[in-house]
């Protein structure tokens, strides 16, 4: 008896840790190009300590084709940058995300430059789990949604899926919940501009949606 409640015990542990899982926005497991500081940087691949300060000068990237230019722009090969993309990347909306992005996502190809637009809009990771992994397995599955992220819903997403963008940290779920409801950009850029440079809220409007 007490091995079975053990058990149960357990098994309702793991559907909590599931769930919470599932609600997060943002893929997991890559270092933010945009967030990552300069040691992190170095430490990555073709990352020299020059192209580190030079990254973080230029700083935010609002997209990966930024990101891309900019890199091979300091004379990195397209190889050399997608090798780089194993480690650190700038996430792609799965919702608005352009050919180019997907394409830069290491593995994507062209066949998740087609599947990604076809199932718009995405609203979870189950949505997507579902639907990806008909075509590469759940592991491949799971690798790609590192690369890629659905926009938080600034009047009802959780504490956790904003603490799931980078860089958000606890203050903008304060910040995030306070002015709800959200009715504008504008509204957004004028609250949360007092809180951070225009830049800083530009790379955060990324991450949103106004539901």
């Amino acid at each position: 008896m007490y091995r079975h409640k053990t058990l149960l015990t357990a098994a309702a542990f793991a559907l909590i840790v599931c769930v919470a899982h599932a609600r997060e926005q943002v893929g997991k497991g890559l270092l933010d190009a945009n967030t990552a500081t300069e040691a992190q940087l170095t430490g990555l691949p073709n990352v020299t300590p020059a192209l580190a300060k030079a990254l973080i000068g230029k700083r935010p990237f609002m997209s990966i084709v930024e990101l891309n230019t900019f890199l091979l722009g300091q004379g990195l090969t397209q190889a050399q940058a997608t090798e780089l993309y194993g480690k650190a990347f700038v996430h792609v909306n799965l919702n608005t995300g352009t050919r180019d992005e997907i394409l830069l996502i290491p593995g994507a190809g062209t066949r998740m430059a087609r599947e990604f637009p076809e199932y718009r809009p995405w609203k979870n990771w189950a949505h997507f789990d579902k639907e990806i992994s008909k075509y590469v397995g759940q592991p491949e599955t799971d690798r790609l949604k590192q690369y890629v992220f659905i926009p938080v819903k600034l009047n009802t997403g959780t504490d956790e899926d904003i603490m799931s963008i980078p860089g958000a940290g606890s203050r903008m779920v304060r910040e995030f919940k306070e002015y709800r409801p959200w009715k504008s950009k504008e509204q957004f850029e004028k609250e949360i501009g007092k809180y951070v440079d225009a830049k800083e809220v530009a790379r955060l409007w990324r991450y949103v949606v106004i539901d």
